[in-house]
């Protein structure tokens, strides 16, 4: 049996595709870093959930890991949700945290990747809105300045709060860095 017909019945014979805004989440129930467990389903009784997945040693995740955190830091709290999670372990997740001065959830994925595969995760960062209705609201592959703005658009309003920049004008940030 050829390699990509094993892998077509592996992933039950479709082509993964990241979703797409209007499609339904997922159910996410995974660890968190601080040993507790975490869900969409909970989650989103607060609010708008933001699922960042990422890789620490993918230098895109490590570029958009600051810009996340101002968002979590701005928006974050009892109506608003911003979760990393990490394709790795928990070692090396915590040494990503503390040299990128992470301060946001994160949760740890699976060994296998059940939810990245779940999402249809083709590269990473990939980013989900997932608006209380449980549908993604937006989905931001890579690092996009427009989308990453969005996503923040969308905390402010969620969270009744006064848009606030996301990127300083004295940043020299990129409109694209791809995954």
């Amino acid at each position: 049996m050829s390699l990509k017909r094993r892998l077509r019945e592996a992933f039950g014979g479709e082509k993964m595709e990241t979703l797409t805004p209007g499609k339904t989440a997922p159910p996410i129930s995974l660890k968190t870093l601080t040993g507790g467990t975490a869900t969409l389903a909970d989650a989103l009784k607060k609010g708008p959930v933001v699922a960042a997945f990422f890789k620490v040693s993918c230098p895109t995740c490590q570029f958009s890991a600051p810009f996340l955190e101002r968002i979590h830091e701005t928006y974050g709290g009892e109506k608003f949700t911003l979760w990393g999670i990490s394709q790795d372990d928990a070692e090396d997740t915590r040494e990503f945290c503390k040299e990128f001065d992470v301060d946001f959830p994160i949760l740890l994925e699976t060994p296998g990747y059940a939810l990245s595969n779940k999402y249809g995760l083709t590269h990473v960062p990939s980013l989900f809105l997932i608006s209380p209705d449980g549908k993604i609201q937006e989905t931001s592959i890579g690092f996009s300045k427009d989308e990453l703005e969005r996503i923040a658009a969308a905390a402010a309003q969620a969270t009744g709060a006064k848009p606030s920049p996301l990127f300083k004008p004295s940043e020299h940030v990129p409109a694209v860095k791809p995954g």
